[in-house]
């Protein structure tokens, strides 16, 4: 518990069996984690496996494959469920440390900010941790694109190391976005378009072959789901379409 708000790590996992049990140790080793929860969705390895045996853990097997975001949905529900007031996304393939769980929860407990990402870009980590250069120039292109379409001025929108506060979480309508990568982007775009403002974290991040990674062609296809997603809130914002991502009843 960190000022009485309980501090939960979700674990969207998928093929995860050789960094799972570091990931989940390191987490285990920052004193302020109250329960992690994994949700397996249907892998074809030992993963499953692996996270029944671990401590401190609730999982979950989803009985079909639902992807990337259709995975963090069921995690974000899950943690409301088990009354988390902080709630820190880490995926299970060691890429990003959980040592900076505590300075999430901090700045999330202390009512400073209500989303706290870790970014791969400050300090330049991201080439210096591995990132392919094709990646890399990716990566600043979208954010360039929608910190200019969305006003805001994050250093990356592509990370997937996400701490949320509890109100947050029960305010952006999620549900509504993809099942796919782009989950992650619509998210973010959500949470600027009710008018938070997101904190960013210098974090180092490590590319290597257990690490998740998604191909070339399906880069392509979140890359360009990205440019919609940044397009459909700038016609919305000037109130020229209606959006289910970003309704103007929430704002």
């Amino acid at each position: 518990m960190f000022r009485d708000k309980k501090v939960i790590v979700v674990m969207p996992a998928y093929n995860a069996e050789k960094t799972l049990r570091q990931t989940h140790a390191e987490v285990l080793a920052q004193d302020c984690v109250d329960l992690i929860i994994i949700v397996d969705d249907v892998s074809h390895d030992r993963t499953i496996e692996i996270a029944r045996g671990l401590c401190k853990t609730r999982v979950y097997a989803h009985e079909n494959n639902r992807g990337y975001g259709g995975n963090q949905k069921t995690c974000y529900r899950l943690a409301l469920e088990e009354g988390g007031g902080i709630v820190i996304m880490v995926h299970p393939d060691y890429q990003y440390t959980p040592k900076l769980i505590p300075a999430f929860v901090s700045m999330i407990g202390n009512d400073l900010y209500h989303c706290v990402l870790g970014s791969r870009i400050l300090g330049g980590y991201a080439l210096k941790g591995g990132m392919p250069r094709w990646r890399y120039v990716a990566n600043r292109a979208l954010t360039f694109t929608g910190n200019l379409l969305m006003g805001a001025k994050l250093s990356e929108y592509h990370t997937g190391y996400r701490c949320f506060s509890r109100e947050l979480l029960e305010k952006v309508p999620f549900d509504a976005n993809s099942d796919d990568f782009v989950f992650d982007n619509q998210m973010l775009a959500q949470i600027l378009w009710l008018g938070y403002t997101v904190a960013e974290v210098s974090c180092p991040t490590m590319y290597f072959k257990e690490a998740s990674s998604i191909n070339f062609r399906r880069s392509v296809a979140y890359g360009v789901g990205c440019l919609k997603t940044a397009c459909e809130y700038r016609l919305a914002k000037m109130k020229l379409i209606d959006s289910k991502f970003f309704p103007h009843v929430h704002r």
